[in-house]
């Protein structure tokens, strides 16, 4: 019989504690971008610290300043805040690196928005069915927690969450294009450029500021997404469906399309695409990626509890590919050549060359 008081079997019951009331975190994350916390603290740069009291003075009138330092405590042991201990006794929080992510910027951008979109009512509820997409994969815990309703349908039918989700998609994508930018030149000679599930427009918007030789930006999207994209110089918005059809151009560009979809639903997709290029055209497709071993990482964590997510919402069997199920794909639906490159932590750009 196992020693209960080992220092293993100690670790592994805390271990198991831990896991347990893990949704403690995302939810208090929920709470302070609710309470506006991040921008509070931020103060336009000086994020000096303050404390629980100081910051529910500025983010509302009443409130219980005790029971905001135990969210700010435990967030700040997930190095979202730091904290700062003045004479053994008052405690003032300021942002670290991973809090800043939370600041609203110059464009109206974070990635608070995110963390909101997440835990909206229709998500939540399909959390407690997760094990339902091992007993019958055929149907998402979504669609079975909404009255069979897809993630897609119910964005579309709902005007304030497909707002949600296109500020969320903005605010995790504007500094993830700008590392790519920064970093990859696959964007080099081409002139008509497509992106799929394009949303609001905005990575083409940057990639045509970057790339001026790009002549033409085709945004596609479903009608009642590009319905409601702003005007942007040099960009058309065209709706359609990917599974149908794709615009002709020299490149195609998707970010976080394929993720969600079956490797049939993938290869059709790959397959329209094949056919919209010419000879010698690329399909660059920004995607999680894999590690082919598992480990305790940020990163593997990371990308391992984004697949859990797809399987939950969007398809139980779309999933998070390794680097080598992404080429098999690309080589199944006629592209030649393959290559990855890593830029950030969490997405992939995967080129495929016709």
């Amino acid at each position: 019989m196992a020693d209960e008081t080992s220092e293993t079997r100690n670790n592994a019951r805390l271990a198991i504690l831990e896991l347990a009331n893990m949704i403690s975190v995302p939810m208090s994350l929920n709470a302070i971008v609710r309470l506006n916390v991040p921008d509070t603290l931020w103060q336009s740069g000086s994020n000096i610290p303050l404390s629980a009291s100081e910051i529910l003075a500025r983010v509302q009138s009443t409130g219980d300043a005790e029971n905001l330092q135990r969210i700010l405590r435990m967030l700040t042991s997930y190095d979202v805040f730091t904290e700062h201990v003045i004479n053994g006794s008052e405690r003032k929080y300021s942002l670290t690196e991973v809090g800043k992510t939370l600041v609203t910027d110059q464009e109206g951008l974070s990635y608070a928005p995110y963390v909101l979109q997440h835990h909206q009512d229709a998500l939540m509820r399909s959390w407690p069915l997760v094990h339902e997409a091992v007993i019958d994969p055929t149907v998402e815990p979504f669609v079975k927690a909404n009255g069979g309703e897809s993630a897609y349908g119910y964005y579309g039918e709902n005007h304030e969450m497909n707002e949600l989700m296109q500020k969320a998609m903005s605010g995790v994508s504007v500094p993830f294009m700008k590392a790519i930018l920064d970093g990859y030149d696959g964007f080099d000679g081409v002139s008509r450029l497509v992106d799929v599930g394009g949303s609001a427009g905005d990575c083409l918007r940057m990639i045509l500021q970057k790339h001026p030789h790009v002549k033409e930006g085709i945004n596609f999207d479903l009608p009642e997404v590009v319905a409601k994209a702003p005007v942007i110089s040099g960009v058309k918005h065209v709706g359609g469906d990917m599974f149908k059809g794709i615009p002709v151009a020299d490149a195609i560009f998707m970010k976080w399309i394929l993720t969600t979809w079956t490797d049939d639903e993938c290869k059709a997709i790959m397959k329209n695409c094949y056919e919209a290029l010419p000879k010698g055209g690329k399909l660059i497709a920004c995607e999680p990626v894999l590690p082919l071993e598992t480990d305790s990482s940020h990163r593997t964590r990371a990308l391992l509890e984004g697949d859990i997510f797809v399987m939950t919402i969007y398809r139980a069997k779309g999933k998070h590919r390794t680097e080598e199920e992404f080429r098999q794909l690309g080589l199944s639906t006629g592209f030649t050549q393959y290559r990855a490159i890593y830029i950030d932590h969490f997405y992939t750009v995967l080129e495929f060359i016709k």
